[in-house]
């Protein structure tokens, strides 16, 4: 099942009108079986479409002119079924603005040992067409991810996807907007950032609204559809029902819908799909939205806290890379340690863990909050599923960006926890917290992240290549001397790279 709707990903072939109209209308139908394939599998995520077979440098142009214009289109798959002599890319890879990919396979996986010819090898030229096209991208700076193998092969279709995946993650960055409720938290160092910088870097754009607009959208939400809210809540989650009974409990549980429900219309009205709030300031809102932020942000929207933006917008960009996924993404913080025979992390926020990543049906409970304001707040409660997992952070350096990533082992609480009044996930981290903690901190990674089960390490990695920014990770094989290392390399290259010295 394809799940980016009408979004899809352009087959083109490259050859030339050297080898005749026969082998050229032959090598048309491999990639029109090829793109057919690919939009068959099961391990693409996005519709594969045929496009051109193109054999000159005017139609390497036009088609590429042709991708830019196209909304639907969320990136190119390159393939050379013969020699297709790369001076022609020149002007098209120049003009290209979206997002590709290079295919190096060939229609047939095994050699017809008994009956090969020179017209079998004319036409099967992927071998060293490819090669030849892959040095002017190399010759021009383009980073680009290269696929290798026969496009049948379900390992190839799946690092296609992840690269898919990472198109689609930078497609939606060109047109996603962050609204700001309130500003960062006050003093608060790794959550601010230059915004004017990370729209040229990433695409996104951040915008500030004012509470009092919020407040008035929340305090014009119906009882009636407050009532509707109120249902699904008892459908979806685990209620006691004395809360309902409760005069205080039952307020709490319906000003949680009349949020949801407000910001769901202020944020739909204002086409933003991420957003930030602060619970410094709160001036005309009922409280800090607890409930409400966990929802919206397990239908897609991104959140971050306290005013961090950068991760708001990662955690969208995170949920649309992993669309169709059943594991789940969330924005997240460490927050506290378990010293033992295994080192352990409890990651958690005041309210705002997304039931996307439960382990069980999330239970609606009210408690109080004591943090920006002190109020009785309803919340789900639950633990994170057990599992391999990452957490992504955002890093604004002042002339650069870095994105960090710590690849995680989420385990089940040792015990219930029945005293703490949030959602929360348990990690040990890889290679074990020592390490990736010295790591993280000399990386200068902050206190939020986007936590996620739904995405490889490997569509990541061509997210970070597409928006050209440092990745530094922090894996099983990790060492603190090495990692340090990588960073004053990664500090050389990425500052002559940007052009700062």
């Amino acid at each position: 099942m394809k799940v980016y709707g009408n979004k899809t990903l352009w087959l083109v072939t490259g050859s030339q009108t050297l080898y005749g109209p026969e082998v050229l209308a032959q090598v048309e139908r491999n990639s029109r079986e090829i793109a057919a394939g690919l939009d068959a599998s099961a391990q693409l995520s996005a519709k594969v479409v045929f496009k051109d077979v193109v054999k000159s440098p005017e139609e390497i142009l036009k088609v590429c002119l042709e991708a830019n214009n196209d909304p639907d289109c969320a990136g190119l798959v390159l393939w050379m079924h013969t020699f297709s002599p790369a001076k022609m890319w020149i002007a098209g890879l120049a003009a290209l603005r979206k997002p590709w990919l290079h295919l190096h396979t060939q229609f047939s996986a095994e050699l017809p040992w008994d009956t090969i010819d020179m017209n079998y090898m004319n036409l099967n030229q992927s071998a060293h067409g490819d090669r030849e096209f892959g040095h002017v991208p190399t010759r021009m700076g383009k980073e680009r991810k290269v696929v290798v193998g026969h496009w049948k092969a379900e390992r190839v279709q799946r690092q296609i996807d992840d690269w898919a995946r990472a198109a689609m993650g930078w497609n939606e960055a060109q047109t996603l907007s962050v609204a700001r409720f309130g500003d960062n938290m006050r003093q608060v160092a790794v959550t601010e950032g230059d915004k004017v910088s990370a729209q040229m870097q990433f695409g996104y754009n951040v915008q500030a609204y004012g509470l009092g607009d919020l407040a008035e959208a929340c305090d014009a939400v119906s009882d009636a559809d407050i009532d509707a809210r109120v249902e699904a809540y008892h459908e979806e989650y685990t209620v006691d029902g004395a809360l309902m009974k409760d005069d205080h409990t039952r307020e709490c549980i319906r000003n949680e819908a009349r949020l949801e429900i407000g910001m769901e219309r202020f944020l739909g009205e204002k086409g933003c799909m991420a957003f930030t709030n602060n619970f410094e300031n709160l001036t005309g809102l009922t409280g800090l939205p607890g409930l409400a932020t966990q929802r919206l942000m397990s239908r897609g929207w991104g959140y971050g806290g306290e005013g961090d933006w950068k991760t708001a917008a990662m955690t969208r960009i995170a949920k649309v890379m992993a669309e169709g996924r059943e594991q789940g993404t969330s924005f997240m913080e460490d927050y506290t340690y378990h010293f033992g025979a295994r080192d352990q992390v409890l990651g958690s926020h005041m309210l705002e863990i997304c039931p996307s990543i439960a382990a069980q049906k999330p239970t609606l409970e009210v408690h109080l909050h004591t943090i920006g304001i002190r109020k009785d707040i309803a919340r789900l409660r639950f633990n994170g599923t057990p599992g391999p997992s990452m957490m992504i952070t955002v890093i604004d350096l002042g002339h650069r960006y870095r994105m960090l990533v710590n690849e995680l082992d989420t385990v089940e609480p040792p015990r219930d926890l029945p005293k703490l009044p949030t959602a929360r996930a348990l990690w040990e981290p890889r290679p074990d917290l020592e390490v990736s903690a010295t790591c993280w901190i000399h990386a200068g990674g902050g206190h939020h992240s986007v936590y996620t089960q739904a995405l490889s390490l490997d569509a990541v990695r061509d997210y970070a290549d597409l928006v050209d920014v440092e990745l530094a990770v922090i894996g099983a094989d990790t060492t603190v001397p090495a990692f340090r290392d990588q960073l004053r390399h990664g500090a050389a290259y990425w500052s002559l790279r940007k052009g700062v010295l």
